[in-house]
């Protein structure tokens, strides 16, 4: 006899619920690849641990995807074998988020320390660079209005007069702007990026926080379905 009543609800639950889990493991991975080639377009981040990022993203979105897959063949099945597996494997991705969350935890303050490093970087590199990368360069300052790293003096190396700055310092930009206008207040932002960029990451990495919450809630009700489904089976249920 087939699964009926409540364990037929619970199995369609589990089906739904690992639908989901596969849709959060693609987004995880498109997601991932979109910051890893990014990193690698930007150049702007070079720390080793802030470049590793995304490829965790991706490793934990491919490890999701398949997971969800096998849940949702086992039960669709109502396999138990694939069904416990599936709980085991969850449970264990589980405690591996645990571990990244406490990890980002302890390394919090190190966000500043790289954002610095970073800018410094795509200062000294700015002259010499691409002119995809000085765009990006611009737009970064253009966008969080800005100039320099901690301040529009960052650039006293760009102009050989030491007193001037790309024209995406600029508060209106024009061509040429910048130039003998450093700490020229009425035309040149004076604020640096740094606390810019830093409260921009801060704010985007407290939203992948809060999507980690969601999904991990998402992973324990599959965990708790999946255990109920497995009673369910064990109890004598018949597999469709």
């Amino acid at each position: 006899m087939a699964v009926e009543g409540g364990m037929k609800c619970v199995r369609f639950l589990l089906f739904f619920f690992n639908f989901i889990f596969w849709l959060c493991g693609l987004a995880l991975i498109v997601v991932g690849i979109l910051v890893q080639v990014g990193f690698h377009k930007t150049l702007l981040i070079h720390d080793v641990s802030a470049s590793a990022a995304p490829v965790v993203i991706i490793a934990i979105g491919v490890v999701i995807f398949f997971i969800a897959f096998f849940g949702c063949c086992g039960a669709w099945k109502e396999n138990y074998c694939m069904v416990t597996m599936f709980a085991v494997l969850l449970f264990l991705i589980i405690l591996v988020e645990i571990a990244a969350v406490i990890a980002g935890y302890v390394y919090r303050n190190k966000l500043s320390n790289i954002v610095e490093d970073s800018l410094t970087d795509m200062i000294s590199g700015y002259k010499n660079g691409t002119d995809e990368f000085r765009s990006t360069v611009d737009k970064l300052q253009e966008d969080l209005k800005c100039c320099g790293v901690n301040s529009s003096s960052d650039w006293r190396s760009f102009g050989d007069d030491g007193n001037s700055v790309p024209d995406s310092c600029c508060l209106t930009l024009s061509t040429k702007c910048g130039i003998g206008a450093m700490t020229d207040a009425a035309k040149v932002y004076q604020k640096g990026c740094h606390d810019a960029l830093e409260a921009f990451l801060k704010k985007n990495i407290l939203w992948v926080i809060v999507a980690a919450l969601v999904i991990a809630g998402l992973q324990i009700l599959g965990i708790v379905f999946s255990c109920m489904l497995m009673r369910g089976i064990r109890s004598g249920y018949e597999v469709m």
